[in-house]
């Protein structure tokens, strides 16, 4: 992947059971992490599991530890990314822009929306 999804994307779940049935799909959030050796993004309000944590004593004697649901990766392919216009999931492309900052004009590679065209 040339880097179609960051961190901090409004992204959609588009695949998997749907909300009615349990699961994520057709649920949007923003991107949290990226994991690029795995191909797995880590999405805000998706995906959750139940961890437990080995119950300990911190500095000032608090307990920590316990049962607590964090949010697990999940495929990039399983993901689209939100176009700011429509709010509807849609693919990614590039394109090189000039762009002129302080008299000097620079090539710039642009991720947008392909449906609607806009700048993400």
């Amino acid at each position: 992947m040339a880097n179609k999804i960051k961190k901090g994307d409004l992204v959609e779940v588009i695949s998997g059971p749907t909300q009615e049935r349990g699961g994520y799909r057709g649920k949007q959030g923003r991107v949290i992490e990226v994991l690029t050796e795995t191909d797995r993004v880590v999405v805000e309000g998706v995906n959750f599991v139940t961890k437990h944590t080995r119950v300990g004593q911190s500095e000032r004697g608090t307990k920590e530890g316990g049962i607590e649901t964090v949010e697990a990766p999940i495929h990039v392919s399983n993901v689209a990314v939100v176009d700011p216009e429509t709010k509807k999931p849609t693919r990614v492309g590039f394109r090189v822009e000039e762009v002129e900052k302080n008299g000097v004009k620079k090539t710039v590679r642009v991720r947008f929306a392909k449906k609607s065209g806009k700048a993400l």
